[in-house]
């Protein structure tokens, strides 16, 4: 069989759907990916056939893939959220399609079209990685969904000398995304996070090395992390609040300190705090003082806090959640479901 996924070129959409196209790749399907090169590189090196469909950089209009369609003869359309215009496109050519999600069922005015609300590719399944307890309740209620467990994914890395020399010190992995991260808010919270007895890590993301400049000893800076690698030794995540870092720490059983910036964010930011499974500091509270303070409140102390358990009881649901194998030997039914 012939898989087609279809993403927007970043990070936050591309990646979410990498583990079940390696599991459809490693299940004897072929597989392709149409997206834009900003993340062809890791697709590649995992055997995704990616091509970039037309003149797409980030967006992708149903223009753009009807071409590819029609020499690539797909028998499944995997399609992101975040690009309907591959979902009509695989509808106007008669082609089975399935959404895939990336987190929480997006709310409106976040600058995406909501995928429930496509007129012109109604009914199709979407393929879920939120664990239902912090998933939308309406789309949980009237939405055909394929549960999928969260896999990281993150591209080939070893971890760094960081993991071996943490000892009883807390680790606390800090990270503001690709989209919405200022250096203003990255130092911030730096300069809070590092009066703390911890070692800091710190995913700079879209803000230069040298607008962050010196950090203290117990601080390291990269512009990127292998995030996968790095989740299950860390003791806190103080992060923006992004669907893949918030199902991440999640998997990994970690508490989290939400700075929301922008996009979903927010809504991500009030399930996990609904749940207690972390805290969320305010735009208009955020100062390296309360950024610390707030951080500190996560720490495991004296063993583990109700903010672990809750993260530890989402980790148990999301373990639990079928996995990309598992959704991979469906795919030829959702193909052919006569």
């Amino acid at each position: 069989m012939r898989v087609l996924f279809a993403s927007l070129a970043s990070v936050g959409h591309a990646y979410p759907l990498v583990p079940l196209a390696i599991a459809a790749r490693d299940a004897g399907h072929e597989v392709h990916f149409a997206v834009g090169e900003e993340v062809h590189a890791p697709l590649a090196a995992n055997g995704l056939r990616p091509f970039r469909p037309a003149d797409t950089f980030y967006e992708m209009y149903a223009e753009d893939l009807e071409p590819d369609l029609a020499r690539l003869r797909p028998d499944l359309v995997v399609h992101g959220w975040g690009v309907p215009g591959a979902a009509i496109a695989a509808a106007r050519a008669g082609i089975p399609g399935l959404w895939h999600g990336f987190g929480r069922m997006i709310p409106e005015g976040i600058g995406l079209e909501l995928p429930t609300r496509i007129a012109e590719a109604p009914g199709r399944p979407h393929i879920d990685i939120c664990p239902p307890c912090l998933q939308d309740k309406d789309f949980l209620a009237t939405e055909e969904r394929i549960a999928l467990r969260p896999v990281p994914f993150s591209g080939p890395a070893t971890l760094p000398a960081w993991g071996d020399r943490r000892g009883s010190t807390p680790l606390i992995y800090l990270t503001l995304g690709t989209a919405f991260g200022t250096a203003e808010l990255l130092t911030t919270a730096i300069e809070g996070l590092a009066t703390l007895d911890a070692h800091v890590v710190v995913a700079a993301g879209r803000v230069p090395l040298e607008q962050v400049g010196d950090v203290p000893g117990n601080v390291t800076v990269q512009t990127w992390v292998a995030q996968a690698d790095l989740l299950p030794h860390v003791d806190v995540v103080v992060h923006h609040g992004g669907s893949g870092t918030t199902l991440g720490a999640l998997a990994a059983g970690v508490p989290q300190l939400l700075l929301p910036q922008g996009a979903d964010q927010f809504a991500n930011t009030d399930a996990l705090v609904s749940a207690g499974a972390g805290l969320r500091l305010p735009a208009d509270d955020l100062t390296p003082g309360t950024i610390a303070a707030h951080a500190r409140k996560l720490f495991p102390h004296h063993g583990p806090t109700p903010h672990h358990d809750a993260a530890r009881t989402i980790a148990w649901e999301i373990a639990h959640m079928p996995s990309p194998a598992e959704v991979a030997r469906q795919l030829p039914h959702h193909a052919d479901p006569a």
